[in-house]
């Protein structure tokens, strides 16, 4: 069935508008990377007076004072330990870079055996090699298996033990998305899973990859997911909300023992060569600091809590509704599945065209209706959105 695009000429806060004039609720956060609202006054303001400085100069061999300032932060606000900074351009590129650390970090520790890496059963990692490899999702990654590296999948803790203590001195990283599974549908992990998981590859000596791309900055009600179970990975990939969705920029974070593994003599070439043209950004990096300010400046999380439970409320009578199966919530993220149906029927995205249609955009996964609002959402405005919700399930179904 094709549908006419909708245009986007303009936007404020929370609302959308289209090239015909009318008006939306940007019910996904633009595909879950606006944080703080469309044209928000400071970091747009960061952005124009980063021009009159300068837009970008080369990363190779140079640094830039908001590259310095952003990675300064960073470190600061991290899990403890996490001590040092690797820029790159998007989530894809920044799981990319942390597998790339991995395997050569093992090299350069004198265990090149270890190149195997474990993931999960629906994991979404990015749509580079790497990262596609680390994924699950048939329906993303199938037609590309010809290319990927190998990939222990495991469905859980129990088959994941069995799998470290067999090849514990084969095996290079777990790799995991904290709390929530994000394109398998919003799926969640039992609580403690990810504590489990740290002492259990502490206690093997694997690394652990928490890739934050979606659930950092703040989306599961902390700044990072890591956080709520007092975790610290050996590396995490941030992206998506780090600018506050106005500039595609990345950074992969890492400890001071994986970072010392590169030092050496020039002819050593341990060297990390990865990078592209416009790694450290100055645009980007200057986003990025005002969005971190904005946290702090407007109470960002603290102002965050009651919209939380309000949107906790809201979806708790969607459980009512027909059809819904399932109701899935952490932190700022909602999610109703409706079912069953097969993907041929299209039932998710019939539901969000009729969203669309009450004023109200936001994509589904599968027939798992997401709702990712940006933090500035008003109670008014979230209402609505859990009110043409409820209205498109019963009007699709």
């Amino acid at each position: 069935m094709a549908e006419e695009p909708v245009i986007i000429e303009s936007g404020q806060g929370a609302i959308l508008r289209d090239t015909s004039g009318r008006e939306y609720i940007d019910a996904n956060s633009s595909i879950w990377t606006n944080l703080h609202g469309h044209q928000h006054p400071k970091i747009t303001q960061a952005i124009k007076d980063q021009l009159d400085r300068i837009a970008h100069s080369s990363f190779l061999g140079l640094s830039n004072v908001p590259a310095i300032q952003l990675a300064e932060k960073l470190v600061k606000i991290a899990p403890p330990g996490l001590t040092r900074v690797f820029y790159s351009d998007d989530g894809s590129t920044a799981m990319e870079v942390a597998i790339k650390i991995v395997l050569q970090y093992w090299q350069h520790r004198g265990q090149g055996q270890r190149t195997k890496f474990v993931a999960f059963a629906d994991a979404y990692h990015g749509d580079t090699l790497g990262a596609v490899s680390v994924g699950g999702i048939d329906l993303f990654h199938s037609t590309f298996k010809p290319l990927l590296f190998d990939v222990i999948r495991v469905d859980g803790l129990p088959r994941l033990k069995r799998v470290i203590d067999a090849e514990a001195d084969t095996l290079a990283a777990v790799v995991i998305e904290p709390l929530v599974q994000g394109a398998a549908g919003m799926k969640l992990w039992k609580r403690g899973l990810l504590t489990e998981l740290r002492r259990f590859c502490s206690g093997h000596g694997v690394l652990l990859i928490a890739d934050e791309v979606m659930t950092g900055f703040g989306r599961t009600g902390t700044m990072f997911a890591c956080e709520q179970e007092g975790v610290t990975p050996d590396l995490t990939a941030v992206a998506k909300g780090l600018t506050g969705g106005y500039l595609p920029l990345a950074a992969t974070l890492t400890t001071e023992e994986i970072f010392n593994a590169f030092l050496g003599d020039y002819n050593e070439f341990k060297t990390f060569f990865h990078g592209h043209s416009y790694t450290g950004n100055q645009l980007g990096c200057a986003a990025a600091l005002a969005n971190l300010r904005v946290f702090e400046e407007e109470q960002t999380l603290d102002n965050l809590r009651p919209k939380i439970a309000r949107l906790r409320a809201g979806l708790d009578h969607c459980r009512e509704l027909p059809h819904v199966v399932d109701v899935r919530q952490i932190g700022f993220i909602g999610a109703v599945e409706i079912g069953p149906y097969s993907v041929t029927d299209r039932m998710g995205i019939k539901v969000c065209a009729q969203m669309r249609e009450r004023g109200v955009l936001t994509r589904p996964i599968g027939n798992t209706i997401v709702l990712m609002p940006p933090y500035c959402v008003t109670d008014q405005q979230l209402d609505k959105i859990l009110r043409v919700l409820a209205e498109s399930i019963e009007a699709a179904v």
